[in-house]
């Protein structure tokens, strides 16, 4: 259970454009990406050429445009070039319909753009080589109407019955309030997946549950205690927040996503603004870089806490879990004293941050981290001889190595299963770039090992903030804000507590935001749990579902 960690890549210097070169040659000849040379030959020999963006960027990553016709090829060859597929999303552009994917390798970012007739939009699927775009693409048809030809699964997944077949939220015609039957008809014929046979029967779960966590419904097959299958129905508190973020200044955007899931209102907002500020092309001062890092990393160490504490109680070892949620508690009243929120809401502003760290708060910091180094210390020293705990963590819930990557899974499950990747690490973004940021990794993919990366990242958060409280210098908490011009786009890239958080933003005129498309870890991360379960037993089905915890908020735009 060592951790590892590595260094950034390193990317080739650019070269100057020539005038006479080819769209295809020129992206072949100055694009940073090393790896990229032989995927675009690749894509060459298939057909697939890609236009260079003269007067379009979207930082940090690299645009790419290509035709409808090729966007499953387009996917086809980055599955053979193991380029990993991070999200999907489109826009209303009046007459045809953007369509937005980005992939990831050695932790370069690339999104693929192309557009189709809004009268009758459909492109190829990626869901065939990419099993992440699956719910994805069924959220885009949900929202905007473009079909997607060869998916493997046509079933609505976002309407739910609260507005007509024929009409699609994200559509510019599609006012905000919308126009909702009185009653919402019951979405009671979803046609889940049934088997027959002597023994097997069906246990639905939820969408209500008995306690406080949101709705979500979990269809079993079993014979015994056996799970057969299991099939997730998401969606339950869809919000419209694409469609409510329209209009909105930056400042406004920034409060609204600090609720797309109150557990990572830190990552989704710095998330938010990095995107905002890409687009304006501003830099955020060094100060509010660093505080910025130590509210995302103190979001990560509370979480991190009260999911070991429910992971023990899910198997009735009730003392941990009231003694992290003591530590847990005592974390947030902290964050109450320091910030003025117990979830740190609303402290990250476009341009910087809101509440500064006098010399007396850093110090209280450092004092809290001790304590509570101390305190973990002695707990998981009791838990790592409780041999029952033992008993129902080690082997349970098994994701394996090669289940994680080609689900594309991230953050503490995919860690927990081999995949190493760390945004603060392999992409790093101020201030993280200029630190050592240690990533704990796990093989074995069972529940104790989602126990023991979250244990450990903990650790590593620790570290980090008092890293980070040596380098806060004297300076400002924000910068002047620069007014992006119309259609400006930017992408945020941050590695929230759940993991790698994308956030796509375009502005359209006079400083609003015309689209705002945030991609939380759990859209990644919950087709997983059904890979989890399988072959599994029905009473583990609750510390399995813990030990992944997907957030339905973040998912339920």
């Amino acid at each position: 259970m060592s951790e590892e960690s590595g260094k950034q890549p390193t990317q080739p210097t650019a070269k100057r454009k020539t005038a006479d070169a080819s769209a295809f040659e020129w992206y072949k000849q100055f694009t940073p990406f090393e790896w990229c040379k032989p995927f675009l030959s690749d894509l060459a020999e298939r057909g697939v050429e890609t236009a260079k963006e003269d007067d379009k960027a979207l930082p940090p990553a690299r645009l790419m445009t290509i035709e409808p016709d090729h966007w499953g090829t387009y996917a086809e060859v980055a599955c053979r070039h193991q380029l990993r597929w991070v999200a999907a999303w489109g826009e209303d552009a009046n007459e045809r319909l953007l369509i937005s994917t980005c992939f990831e390798k050695q932790g370069d970012y690339l999104v693929v753009r192309t557009s189709a007739d809004a009268a009758h939009p459909h492109l190829p699927s990626q869901a065939p080589f990419y099993p992440a775009a699956d719910r994805v693409e069924r959220h885009i048809h949900d929202m905007l109407g473009v079909r997607f030809e060869g998916h493997p699964d046509n079933r609505r997944w976002t309407r739910h019955q609260a507005w007509p077949k024929e009409r699609f939220p994200l559509r510019k015609d599609f006012l905000v309030e919308g126009s909702p039957a009185v009653v919402t008809p019951a979405d009671k014929e979803y046609p889940f997946l049934t088997a027959k046979g002597t023994g097997v029967y069906e246990i639905p779960v939820g969408p209500v549950h008995a306690g406080i966590i949101e709705p979500g419904h979990f269809r079993f097959l079993a014979v015994g205690e056996t799970v057969l299958n299991l099939e997730e129905r998401l969606g339950y508190v869809h919000k419209g927040i694409e469609k409510i973020a329209e209009g909105r200044t930056p400042e406004a955007l920034a409060r609204l996503a600090g609720r797309v899931s109150g557990d990572t209102t830190v990552g989704h907002s710095w998330a938010a603004c990095q995107a905002m500020e890409h687009a304006a092309g501003i830099e955020i001062p060094p100060r509010a870089a660093v505080i910025r890092a130590i509210l995302a990393e103190r979001e990560r160490i509370a979480n991190h806490m009260g999911d070991m504490g429910a992971i023990c109680n899910d198997v009735g070892f009730t003392f941990a879990q009231i003694q992290f949620t003591r530590l847990r508690e005592l974390w947030l009243r902290d964050n109450m004293a320091l910030f003025g929120h117990r979830l740190l809401m609303d402290q990250i502003i476009p341009g910087g941050v809101k509440t500064d760290l006098p010399e007396a708060s850093v110090e209280w910091i450092e004092r809290s981290i001790h304590w509570l180094k101390k305190e973990m210390g002695e707990l998981v020293t009791v838990i790592d001889v409780n041999s029952s705990l033992e008993d129902r963590l080690f082997t349970t819930g098994v994701l394996t190595p090669e289940t994680a990557g080609a689900l594309g899974v991230v953050g503490y499950l995919g860690r927990s299963s081999g995949q190493s990747f760390d945004l603060r690490r392999d992409a790093a973004y101020p201030p993280y770039d200029a630190l050592d940021v240690k990533v704990p990794v796990e093989p074995q993919g069972d529940v104790a090992s989602r126990f023991w990366v979250r244990y450990k990242e903990i650790r590593v958060a620790c570290r980090l903030i008092t890293a980070l409280l040596d380098k806060l210098a004297p300076g400002d908490l924000t910068c002047e804000w620069t007014t992006p011009t119309a259609g400006a786009e930017g992408l945020g890239l941050i590695e929230g507590w759940r993991g790698e958080i994308l956030c796509y933003v375009r502005f359209g005129d006079d400083n609003r935001i015309s689209r705002y498309y945030p991609r939380d870890p759990s859209i990644l991360n919950w087709p997983a749990l059904e890979k989890i379960i399988l072959e599994n037993i029905v009473p583990d089905f609750p510390v399995c579902n813990k030990s992944l915890n997907g957030s339905y908020s973040g998912h339920d735009l």
